[in-house]
């Protein structure tokens, strides 16, 4: 009636091949770094472009004194013309505007 197939029998459990992996993250950053420095140091195109997407990617960050230096800059220069436009402001307010007594 069902072949070889019987109602009463009991089906093999199942077997996993599960090997646990061990992770450990500063061997992690240190193979990251040094892939990083391998394509760095290659002679093609590919080692030309990530030398500089590294020099843009970090350039910005890695002098922090020169941007500070050009930040005051910049906020001189703006309170400077702030200045300017008001005292020029109160000039022309004084000199077109009509005294009242």
């Amino acid at each position: 009636m069902f072949g070889k197939r019987s109602i009463f029998r009991v089906p093999k459990h199942q077997q996993f091949n599960y090997k646990p992996m061990y992770y450990d993250p500063k061997k992690e950053e240190l193979q990251a770094r040094l892939k990083e420095l391998a394509e760095l140091q290659q002679e093609n195109v590919e080692g030309t472009k990530a030398r500089i997407s590294s020099g843009l990617r970090g350039g910005y960050l890695s002098d922090s004194q020169y941007r500070r230096k050009q930040v005051q800059r910049s906020n001189l220069t703006l309170v400077l013309i702030i200045m300017m436009l008001v005292l020029l402001g109160y000039l022309a307010l004084s000199v077109y505007l009509p005294e009242f007594n």
